[in-house]
């Protein structure tokens, strides 16, 4: 993982170690880490509309040379998971980026998702800002950097399993899976549920658990398993 940038360090300074660019178009990278609640008149939220779609160009690319023997339903889940604001946010805390993000007083106390957002918006401009300044090969090279250890991550196709299903169901059979209670059993204060998982033009799938959404989420990782998406964990 490369060395994080703390705050105090120059902007000028620290950007340019943070993203391994050094901008010549100062401007663009001041819009990049601007929100418009600064009120300097630029704000990042056109970078980020590009920035996405770098970033999902650029992770797409990389997912497709590390993992040949992936099918299309996998390589889909491992994006989704590396280009979630979450992720997108949790890097820019590891390499010091929020130290430069400039915001108005009423945001800098924000927790929660909002702050997730905010985050995550400026890593998509920031890379917007990279690709404008310094071509696809400096946009490349940032998120090849910040992004490959996320990436190589066994558990970065094996996150949510119900939220996986769903994505690749759309992708394959244009709606979503349903689920169905099946049976429960045990006494009250420990009961097992079995339920199925169910999708147009496919075998319906069984999971247990102690709850209706443990149970969902073990059918869930049992359509995901079978039909190839996910790997058979060893452990079950």
């Amino acid at each position: 993982m490369p060395k994080r940038v703390v705050a105090g360090a120059a902007p000028v300074e620290g950007i340019a170690a943070l993203s391994g660019h050094r901008f010549a178009d100062m401007a663009l990278l001041e819009r990049a880490l601007t929100h418009a609640s600064a009120r300097k008149g630029i704000d990042y939220q056109r970078l980020e509309f590009l920035g996405d779609r770098v970033l999902g160009l650029v992770i797409s690319e990389m997912l497709f040379s590390s993992f040949p023997a992936a099918p299309e339903g996998e390589l889909s889940v491992r994006l989704n998971a590396l280009v979630n604001a979450e992720t997108l946010a949790s890097i820019a805390e590891e390499i010091g980026l929020t130290a430069f993000i400039a915001t108005g007083a009423e945001l800098r106390a924000l927790s929660g998702r909002k702050r997730v957002n905010v985050r995550a918006d400026v890593v998509e401009a920031l890379i917007a800002a990279l690709y404008l300044d310094g071509g696809l090969d400096a946009a490349r090279a940032f998120i090849h950097r910040h992004w490959s250890e996320h990436a190589e991550s066994a558990g970065a196709a094996r996150r949510d399993a119900k939220t996986e299903l769903q994505e690749w169901a759309h992708q394959v059979a244009g709606e979503a899976p349903s689920y169905a209670l099946e049976g429960r059993s045990g006494p009250d204060h420990d009961p097992l549920f079995t339920v199925k998982a169910k999708l147009k033009g496919y075998q319906p799938a069984s999971g247990k658990g102690r709850s209706k959404r443990e149970a969902e989420q073990n059918a869930a990782a049992a359509m995901l398993e079978r039909e190839g998406i996910w790997e058979k964990e060893d452990n079950g």
